[in-house]
């Protein structure tokens, strides 16, 4: 069995570093600046989709992101949290399943904070914002961890808490498992997934049975 998790949402919090560096580029930038609530909503979108979608004008969008990433890089370990019980659903998965990471923040930034948390060891790929053209609800992130994993028949499952999760897993032809523990609510979740928990832990005990079973 393969597991392939989100981040934001689904084994992480880094909603403050997030709203934080936001909040800095529009500063910086000299921006109106959103509201908490408007940034959150768009959790999940690439940093240039967010940008725009929050007034910037597309030929600025990159300076904004620049400035974004670097205040980002030196506040995210300091400003991130593990989920509850995430790090029990790692080692747990780790136990019967290989184990992926597909996000849209930037793989650097993700790898460094795994290895914050000691955890990137229990994964064998990582697959962030620029290793590919077209981000999530785009099947790419997904062909490409898959692409670096020993399929051999084995069944595919991602694990996330918004649409553009359980979208992309449904265009990579994957199985998709929504978690109630991040952005998307239960009402936007069960229109793109039939299976529902409220973390990433209960969603791999679920997978740990299942595997049990056949």
């Amino acid at each position: 069995m393969i597991i392939l998790f989100d981040l934001d949402g689904t084994l992480i919090d880094s909603t403050e570093a997030i709203l934080e560096s936001f909040h800095h580029a529009f500063e910086v930038h000299t921006f109106a600046q959103p509201s908490d609530e408007t940034i959150k909503a768009l959790i999940g979108y690439p940093l240039d989709v967010m940008f725009e979608s929050l007034g910037v004008e597309k030929e600025r969008v990159w300076d904004f992101v620049a400035t974004y990433k670097e205040h980002y890089r030196i506040i995210s370990t300091a400003k991130t949290f593990l989920l509850e019980n995430a790090r029990e659903a790692i080692h747990e998965a780790s136990q019967f399943a290989t184990l992926g990471i597909v996000t849209t923040k930037t793989a650097e930034y993700s790898k460094i904070l795994m290895e914050y948390f000691e955890l990137m060891e229990r994964f064998e790929v990582l697959i962030g914002r620029e290793n590919v053209q077209n981000p999530k609800p785009h099947a790419e992130p997904i062909l490409k961890a898959i692409e670096a994993l020993d399929m051999d028949g084995k069944e595919i499952w991602m694990i996330g808490d918004t649409k553009l999760d359980l979208i992309a897993a449904k265009n990579a032809g994957v199985n998709s498992i929504g978690v109630l523990s991040g952005y998307d609510s239960r009402e936007v979740i069960e229109k793109f997934t039939d299976i529902i928990f409220e973390d990433a832990l209960e969603a791999v005990l679920h997978l740990k049975g299942r595997k049990k079973s056949h």
